[in-house]
């Protein structure tokens, strides 16, 4: 069985999401977490997920959003995180290729989304774009002044040197559909290094669609084609690949192992 480690399925219908479940179901992806983005979209997943045993979701808010209304306290953020079907945190972060929010409330945002995280004992998904070195320094500041915590860096398409610095904080790397794109050499060799106990697979559906439906509305189904790619980096079979991320999985994220 895979999972799904990171998808929006808030973003497909209520019309679209049993096809797009059984879809998945299909291709072997027995339980999917749909992530939170803004404070109000974040109150609306946990409901989405009590009918469905093999959904779990997230409560954050994105960086994109970060300025669109008051950063919420970490308490806020922690007491959402107590419904069972709340994993995790996030995503948070920093994303300086688009800059849709000051980076100074990014970088507040962020802090508040570690300490939330804390606070719950759940882990951060962490959305990371063009800021490498904010994003270590910010993890290593935070590790160093108040402790250790568990994350997970999503959709990873960093650097090396980021990669290392994450793994070396106790962090795991979720690969997206990213991981099979032509110019992806780099990122796979960064795949093939990561130590086997800190890997997931992910879609981030409905964006980055894996190779061969690059450009199409991406799905949790196709996390497949994904971990296929990722075996092969590995030098894995697609089954011990599947046992591996999904292992892994419930390792990070307890609740969902309970």
């Amino acid at each position: 069985m895979l999972i799904d480690s990171h998808c929006h399925l808030d973003y497909f219908t209520d019309t679209e999401l049993p096809a797009v479940l059984a879809r998945a179901k299909a291709a072997g992806v027995g339980e999917m977490v749909t992530i939170g983005t803004t404070l109000a979209q974040s109150g609306r997943l946990p409901p989405m997920t009590e009918a469905r045993a093999n959904l779990w979701c997230t409560v954050g808010v994105h960086p994109h959003h970060a300025a669109e209304a008051p950063i919420p306290m970490p308490e806020t953020l922690a007491a959402l995180a107590q419904h069972p079907r709340v994993i995790g945190i996030g995503e948070s972060g920093l994303d300086y290729f688009y800059d849709k929010s000051p980076r100074d409330i990014q970088a507040e945002n962020f802090r508040v989304h570690i300490q939330a995280a804390r606070l719950a004992g759940v882990p951060l998904c962490i959305h990371a774009r063009d800021a490498d070195d904010d994003i270590a320094s910010i993890l290593q500041d935070e590790r160093d002044r108040k402790g250790a915590f568990d994350f997970l860096l999503h959709c990873f398409s960093s650097t090396r040197r980021l990669a290392e610095a994450a793994l070396a904080m106790g962090g795991y790397l979720s690969f997206s559909g990213i991981l099979t794109f032509p110019r992806s050499a780099e990122l796979r060799d960064i795949a093939r290094d990561v130590p086997p106990d800190r890997l997931l697979v992910e879609t981030d559906a409905p964006y980055l669609a894996p190779v061969p439906f690059r450009g199409k509305r991406n799905e949790p189904a196709w996390v497949a084609h994904t971990a296929t790619v990722l075996a092969g980096v590995r030098d894995m079979t697609p089954d011990a690949l599947a046992k591996l991320t999904t292992d892994n999985f419930r390792r990070l994220f307890r609740k969902a192992a309970a």
